[in-house]
């Protein structure tokens, strides 16, 4: 498909550079296969969704993956995309044709790494030196590793830290937070528990690529960069239990969604799974493994945007965010939520 089919007029001014206080008073478009839209809060969760349904979410947790550093005089910027081993790490160079393999680049904090090799999407391998863990590194020398849309208009700051983390954050590895799940609180929690709604949870290391513009012109032409991800045995056979029972699975996220759809055989069957994955989901994608996806409102010609017209279908998702525009929702990240829930 062209991607220009997938473009739009956004307002800079419908971009959030903070989150909602609380989180769970954010606004939640509803969004089902057919009918009008409702213009809800995410605190109206618990009654939008049926008991015995199950949310499910990623506990990635984002670690300080942006890095200031010097090669000499020069000065570089990095950020880390995705782990290699213990302490080597793939990441995006700012000021890159000023790098050669071999370079030691200083970030700051007594923390340094050498550029092994550049690939062919222009990228680097970073190895960091001696024997503290990288994240330990990190949490020295680095800073939360906020969308280029939030950073270019205002510095990380130390709000950041929590703002850009969610409630399930268990598993450090991501380089851009799971957002759809940053409007769940304990409070939150507890009223969809009372309603008999479950949750599980899975683990995919956000990677930055997933801000990557898409520069071809077709869909076929676009590749996506890789995650790495993890569904244990357990919550696999849980979750094809709901389905089983015919209830839903609802991803938060596109992530958990992406992982999901990764682990489900041609017969709709969740896998335990373990391993990368570099699924991109486009109109006339069949979906195998979700009934409904929670999620923030996402860039013009993005994969993101594709994967939920792929799900609604690309007029419907076109009316929902000309309705969300219009009606003063707040977009990408520390944005304003949707329900999309398409006819079974």
């Amino acid at each position: 498909m062209r991607v220009d089919l997938f473009d739009f007029e956004l307002p800079a001014e419908r971009i959030a550079l903070r989150p909602a206080r609380p989180r769970d008073s954010a606004r939640l478009l509803h969004v089902p296969g057919q009918g009008p839209f409702a213009d809800l809060t995410v605190g109206d969760l618990p009654r939008l969704l049926n008991a015995g349904d199950v949310l499910v979410f990623n506990d990635t947790r984002v670690i300080p993956a942006q890095l200031e550093g010097r090669r000499g005089e020069a000065k570089l910027g990095a950020t880390l995309h995705k782990r290699i081993d213990l302490r080597r790490w793939q990441a995006f160079i700012r000021n890159a044709k000023r790098l050669r393999e071999g370079d030691l680049i200083e970030f700051g904090g007594d923390v340094f790494a050498s550029a092994e090799a550049r690939h062919e999407d222009g990228s680097w391998t970073l190895a960091f030196h001696g024997e503290e863990p990288v994240e330990v590194l990190l949490e020295r020398a680095g800073r939360m590793p906020l969308p280029p849309y939030i950073a270019s208009k205002r510095p990380t700051d130390e709000a950041d830290r929590a703002d850009y983390q969610t409630m399930f954050a268990d598993k450090d590895g991501a380089v851009a937070a799971p957002t759809a799940a940053l409007h769940f609180t304990p409070a939150l929690m507890a009223a969809l528990a009372e309603a008999g709604i479950g949750h599980e949870t899975l683990t995919l290391h956000v990677g930055a690529g997933t801000f990557l513009p898409v520069k071809a012109e077709d869909t076929a032409e676009h590749r996506m960069h890789a995650e790495w991800g993890t569904i244990s045995p357990e919550a696999a056979a849980r979750l094809n239990a709901v389905r089983a029972r015919g209830n839903r699975v609802i991803a938060v996220g596109t992530t958990s969604l992406r992982l999901l759809e990764s682990a489900a055989d041609e017969g709709g069957t969740i896998q335990p799974f373990t391993g990368d994955t570099s699924i991109f989901i486009t109109p006339g994608y069949a979906f195998r493994a979700i009934d409904g996806l929670v999620t923030n409102f996402h860039l013009p010609r993005s994969t993101l945007f594709m994967l939920v017209s792929a799900l609604m279908g690309l007029e419907r998702m076109q009316a929902a965010y000309a309705h969300a525009i219009a009606h003063g929702y707040r977009f990408y990240s520390y944005g304003d939520s949707s329900l999309l829930l398409p006819e079974r």
